[in-house]
């Protein structure tokens, strides 16, 4: 195995670090499935934090901008993207995807260096780190004492789509790696910790997890169960449209198990304090109050959407209506934490029972925003969104397999909440509508092969109104 590069840690590193890596990362990032600036150049690179975990890993938290200059005593704007980046003299052939350049100047040159959450004996050692709580610069390794993790477990990276990183462990344990970093605790940290005290057993509990202190207090990564025998609802969906088999019973079931979780979220969390006491969950503060300015804030996301996608642009008047009708529907069920982007891939199936996993919410939304309280109604428009995406990936399009799933998930839940989700029609209109262009906006940016799909749904919310 070749050898890790000697470092020689210290100021002078950190100083010239990015002379270094500089040109390399800024050909690398905008590949990355997780970097949300792809649409646009990468303008200002800059090194936020290093931290060498251990010989030959530095652990970088590096300020990506797209133009402009920040005022005085203000943060810069932009992203913050989370690395942990391998050097050596020589890189393994088969690390070859983890590649991302050999540096020609400043502390690494002539050194390689890759993405090292593609090496097993890097991912070992952040395990190793998770196991041992602990300090290493500004980051912060800590963890449930009271649940046993092994040493010895071997990693896999997986290789599904998504915007984080995420490795597994023996079939025992999984960690997310969050690559876009935003100050403040991240909601899959936060709600399995709440949801785990309220002895809610649908959402697996973290067991580690790490931290930033500097430049801010984020969240970096999270360490959970992994249920080796589960399969996510999409898949088990997509298997039942192609052997002709009814579904409605597993979505009946995945309703009633999402109105469990949601009573749990609204005890463990309610809206007038929350876990962390600092007020980010209070329902109260304009985007997520009333129906008018929930209505008004869609508003302004469609019309974002579509300056960027100019197909949806025929149907802004018809979906402006949706959102319209919002204001004088009733307010529906009280606001509360939810899940925040729910949906057939965010729910597995083990034996006879649902779980739910990936609390973040939407990555590309702001960290406070996605942990607001919001109306239960957006999981339940992102969940019967998915259904419409399932039927629609077989020809022919079968609606009917749709229609039947929304009618039990919704019936499911129904039996649980207290209410029907059904009988609120302006309000689930609004909320699909919504879901709707945020699809096409992500489509559109990431997988435009796609995008007939929600389009399809934006031509019948639009033009129908159902």
């Amino acid at each position: 195995m070749p050898k890790t590069a000697s470092l020689s840690p210290g100021p002078a590193l950190a100083t010239g670090l990015m002379d270094s890596l500089d040109g390399l990362l800024r050909q690398w990032l905008p590949r990355q499935r997780w970097f949300a600036g792809k649409d646009r150049p990468v303008i200002e690179l800059g090194l936020l934090s290093m931290t060498e975990l251990f010989p030959g890993c530095l652990h970088l938290l590096v300020h990506t901008g797209h133009g402009g200059v920040p005022a005085p005593g203000t943060a810069p704007a932009g992203d913050c993207y989370q690395l942990l980046l391998g050097v050596r003299k020589h890189l393994s052939p088969r690390l070859g995807r983890a590649l991302i350049g050999r540096a020609e100047q400043g502390p690494l040159a002539g050194l390689t260096v890759y993405d090292a959450l593609h090496e097993p004996r890097s991912a070992q050692l952040l395990l190793e780190r998770l196991r041992h709580p602990g300090t290493a610069g500004p980051l912060r390794f800590e963890r449930d004492p009271s649940v046993p993790v092994p040493t010895g477990l071997p990693p896999r990276l997986l290789e599904a789509e998504q915007s984080n990183s995420s490795l597994v462990y023996g079939d025992e344990f999984i960690l997310k790696v969050f690559r876009r970093i935003q100050p403040g605790v991240n909601p899959d940290l936060e709600v399995p910790v709440a949801l785990a005290g309220q002895g809610c057993r649908r959402v697996p509990a973290p067991v580690a997890w790490f931290r930033t202190t500097f430049p801010h207090g984020a969240t970096l990564g999270v360490l959970q169960p992994y249920l080796r025998d589960a399969s996510d609802g999409w898949a088990l969906a997509l298997r039942a449209l192609a052997s002709g088999e009814d579904f409605t019973a597993q979505a009946h079931e995945l309703g009633r198990a999402m109105a469990e979780v949601h009573l749990a979220l609204a005890a463990a969390l309610p809206v007038d304090g929350g876990l962390h006491g600092d007020g980010g969950l209070h329902a109260d503060d304009g985007l997520h109050g009333d129906n008018g300015s929930t209505a008004a804030a869609m508003a302004e996301r469609l019309d974002s959407a579509a300056h960027s996608v100019p197909a949806l642009r025929p149907f802004v008047p018809g979906l402006r209506g949706a959102f319209g009708a919002l204001a004088g529907c009733d307010a529906g069920p009280p606001a509360q934490r939810v899940h925040g982007d729910l949906h057939l891939g965010q729910v597995l199936r083990a034996g006879r029972e649902w779980f739910v996993i990936d609390f973040e919410g939407e990555p590309s939304r702001p960290l406070a925003e996605r942990r607001t309280a919001q109306s239960p109604v957006r999981d339940i428009a992102g969940m019967l969104r998915s259904f419409d995406y399932a039927a629609r990936q077989r020809r022919p399009w079968r609606p009917e397999w749709a229609r039947r799933c929304r009618e039990a998930f919704c019936g499911g839940y129904a039996a649980l909440a207290g209410w029907d989700p059904r009988k609120k029609h302006g309000l689930l209109r609004a909320y699909e509508t919504d879901r709707a262009v945020y699809e096409v906006l992500y489509e559109a940016r990431h997988r435009p092969d796609w995008l007939p799909v929600p389009m399809a749904a934006i031509e019948r919310l639009a033009v129908r109104g159902d």
